[in-house]
């Protein structure tokens, strides 16, 4: 371990980001934690992350006044500065997603991209993918437990005598006419339901607030984007950061802004 022990017990025991840095001017980790110095402590006891601890020489800390603001600001500097030891949240440029495509009555999945069509902004998506072979994998894992049909969500050809599934029992027969297609697209629906992506839902940009005694931070969003942090403690805080729909950022915001879990004020439609 190259960190001083001073430093360690210098570390405060809140919530915000820590980024460790070794001989390069580049970090080589990035976290965050509700408990600063406890998660740094757990990072040298780690057997598996030994490596990554000896040639970390110093911490930076960035405290902040809750945790919706500690996972922005975490997933945006990943972005930015592509440390070593990050894994996940880096970036992912191409996006896709599932759409249902209406012929003549009947639902049929198709893959869409992020290029086609404004992911966040529209109703209808299910599930963010990395790729189309992702989102293909995605329809055969659902399509066993609701027993769809591999040939009427797109993936096999359908014969004379119907999909291979038919003869497998995995699929109740709508491509063979022995149940009707709206018993087979009802449970399409329900199979993707968990998956739905949300649009977004207010008319203009929102503030997400933070606030700890005195301590004030406010989150713009708009469109599922992250636009930026006020603080009124201190101005090095990102702003203008996304200008297209980014997953992680997705993800982070999602539960909170759609359950109503932190206060927001509106802010006017520009």
């Amino acid at each position: 371990m190259s960190i001083d022990p001073e430093t360690l017990q210098g570390l405060p025991k809140r919530i915000g980001v820590y980024i460790f840095h070794g001989q390069g001017s580049l970090p080589i980790y990035i976290g965050k934690s509700v408990d600063i110095r406890s998660r740094v402590l757990a990072h040298l006891r780690a057997e598996n992350e030994s490596e990554m601890m000896a040639q970390t020489q110093r911490v930076e800390v960035i405290e902040t006044a809750g945790e919706i603001g500690a996972l922005l600001l975490e997933s945006q500097l990943i972005k930015q500065k592509n440390p070593l030891y990050n894994i996940r949240l880096r970036r992912i440029r191409n996006l896709c997603s599932l759409q249902l495509k209406n012929e003549n009555g009947f639902l049929t999945p198709e893959v869409v991209t992020g290029k086609d069509l404004g992911l966040g902004q529209v109703e209808g998506l299910y599930g963010l993918f990395s790729s189309v072979h992702s989102a293909q994998n995605k329809l055969r894992e659902l399509a066993d437990p609701y027993r769809l049909c591999l040939g009427l969500l797109g993936l096999e050809k359908i014969s004379a005598r119907g999909c291979f599934g038919l003869q497998l029992k995995t699929c109740l027969g709508a491509c063979a006419r022995l149940e009707s297609r709206s018993e087979h697209d009802a449970r399409l629906l329900e199979a993707l339901d968990a998956l739905k992506v949300h649009a977004w839902p207010y008319a203009g940009p929102i503030d997400l607030v933070e606030q700890q005694g005195d301590w004030v931070q406010r989150h713009r969003i708009q469109n599922w984007r992250y636009v930026g942090t006020w603080c009124s403690k201190s101005t090095d805080y990102p702003v203008n950061v996304q200008k297209s729909f980014d997953l992680d950022t997705y993800k982070i915001l999602v539960k909170p802004i759609m359950m109503g879990s932190l206060p927001f004020e509106f802010l006017p439609h520009s």
